[in-house]
This record gives structure tokens, sequence and C-alpha cells, in this order.
């Protein structure tokens, strides 16, 4: 009977563990909230990285209330929500913001964020979000902005699909959105802004496909798009879309391009560039004959544009 009782004893306590270690499907932070805390939505943890250790792969993580949650590495499939109407953000200094080391099955989401990279302190971060490697990623009405290198870093190093909605890259040190995949990597860019970065807009670089549609990329000293391929191809698709007040409207291909570079535009709007439309070792830029470029160089011809 004492045997009995002892056993009963010893499965209670197991079990009681195991639940404690269970991990949620839905956790919540907050700016008043504890890393302590099971992360409940009666009793929030403090950052995102308290947090990602007590959500179930595939789950979800929710802001309450405004507050600065924090860096972030993310290996698996999770979604992050700041929530709508409020400020939900994360604040770096010499680090990345957000960063996505994820398996090669695992999709994560990045909803509704402002990762500040707090460039002119001295100690700015280093990109507002950097993916390594994981199957697809979505980004979603997210600000990212003073980063003393790129806003949105996308290096997977086994390719992948990328979605980024309603964003905004701006103010970063050298480009508001970076692709450069170690296999293809295909992005699609819909309703979104790139502006006054240090160099780059929108490049596409080695191993890359972006289709950008009714979105801008303006107030860059180098160009609002580019293709350019140091490896492998590198092909941009816009339509609907503006690019002014660049050193280059929309540039494919150039000094050091070992690969294809295509950009391919319809509807796009060029205004006030230095060049409008840009060609260089290796670039094809093909148009559908439906694109307004003015005051960027010669505004009609000799830019070497031809029609498709």
């Amino acid at each position: 009977m004492r045997t009995k009782s002892v056993a009963q004893i010893f499965v209670s306590v197991l079990l009681g563990a195991s639940l404690m270690s269970a991990q949620a499907t839905r956790t919540w932070v907050s700016g008043v909230g504890d890393d302590a805390n099971p992360c409940s939505r009666t009793a929030p943890c403090k950052t995102f990285a308290g947090a990602i250790s007590k959500t179930a792969a595939g789950g979800e993580i929710d802001a309450l209330d405004p507050g600065g949650f924090g860096a972030l590495t993310i290996t698996k499939s999770i979604t992050l929500d700041g929530g709508g109407g409020q400020v939900a953000s994360v604040l770096v200094s010499g680090t990345n913001g957000i960063v996505i080391a994820a398996g090669v099955n695992d999709v994560v989401t990045i909803r509704n964020l402002r990762i500040n990279g707090i460039t002119g302190t001295g100690s700015g971060g280093l990109n507002g979000i950097r993916w390594i490697s994981g199957k697809a990623l979505h980004i979603e009405h997210v600000s990212v902005f003073g980063f003393n290198t790129s806003g949105i870093d996308l290096e997977p190093s086994g390719g992948g699909k990328a979605f980024i909605d309603d964003t905004v890259s701006a103010e970063n040190g050298f480009a508001g959105l970076l692709v450069q995949g170690g296999a293809l990597t295909s992005v699609e860019v819909y309703k979104s802004r790139f502006y006054a970065n240090g160099n780059h807009g929108v490049w596409a670089s080695s191993f890359s496909n972006v289709s950008v549609s009714d979105s801008d990329s303006s107030g860059n000293p180098g160009e609002g798009f580019l293709a350019f391929a140091p490896a492998g191809t590198a092909d941009i698709n816009i339509s609907n879309s503006s690019a002014n007040n660049n050193g280059t409207g929309v540039q494919a291909g150039g000094t050091g391009d070992v690969g294809a570079a295509t950009v391919r535009v319809a509807g796009v709007s060029l205004n006030n560039n230095g060049t409008g439309f840009g060609t260089g070792a290796n670039g094809t830029i093909k148009s559908f004959g439906n694109n307004y470029n003015s005051g960027s160089g010669t505004p009609t011809a000799g830019q070497g544009i031809p029609v498709q």
C-alpha cells in the first residue's frame, strides 16, 4: 500500500513539472510585464526574448500595450504581433533588431512593429530585420529605421520566400531592402516605401527575384531600385510604383556584375533623379512602354530601354 502511495506521488510530481514546462500557443508581452511571468494575458512577460521560450512552435506573441520589447533571435515558426493603434517597438544599439535563423520548414510573421536602430547616437543597430534561414518570412505593417547597415536584410542561406506588405524602411545607413540569397530567394513587395537610405532603396542582389508593386523608393543617393548580381542572377519586376530624387531611379547591372541583372518595368514613374533608367555590365531593362521619366537626365530618350 505504501509503495503504491509513493508511486502515485512520483507520478503527480512528474505531471506537475510537465504542465509547468508546457509551452502556450499564444503568449503576451507588456510594457509593465515581467519575464519571470508565464506570459499569459493576466501575467505578461516584459520582452519578446522572454516570451519566445514559453511559446510553442507555430504560436503567437502579442503585445498588450505600448512598450519596447527588445531584440530577438527567432529559431522556429512564430508570429510577432505588436497590435494595432499602439507603439510596440524594438529599440536596439550595436546589434540586429530581429534575426530569423529558423528551420527549413519554418514560417515567421512579423506584424505591427516599429524597429528603431537609433543611428546617430554613436552605437546604432546593425540591421533592423535580418533573415538567415527559414522557409518563408512575412513582414506586415512594420516601420524600420535608423540602422547603420540595412533596414531589411534578406540573406537566407538556402533561399526562401518573403512577403513585405505596407512596410516602411527609411533612414538606414546602406539600404532600405537588400535581397541576397545563398540560393534563389523570391520577395514580393506591396504598398511599401524605401526612402532616405544611405545608398540604395531596394537592391536585388545575388540569387534574387524581387517583385514590387504600388510602392515607392525615393530620396536615396544611390539607386531607388537596383538589380546587380555579384553571383547568380538578379531580377526586379516593378509595376505601378515610383522612384524620385535618387541618384539613379532604376538601375540594372554595372561594374562587377557577373550575372545577368534584369529589371522589368510597367507603370513606373521617375521624377528628378540624376539618371532615370540606367544600365551597366550584364544589365537589361525591359519596359512595357507605359512609364513616365521626367527631370531625370534626358527625360524621354537615351536611357537604353528596350521595349518588350
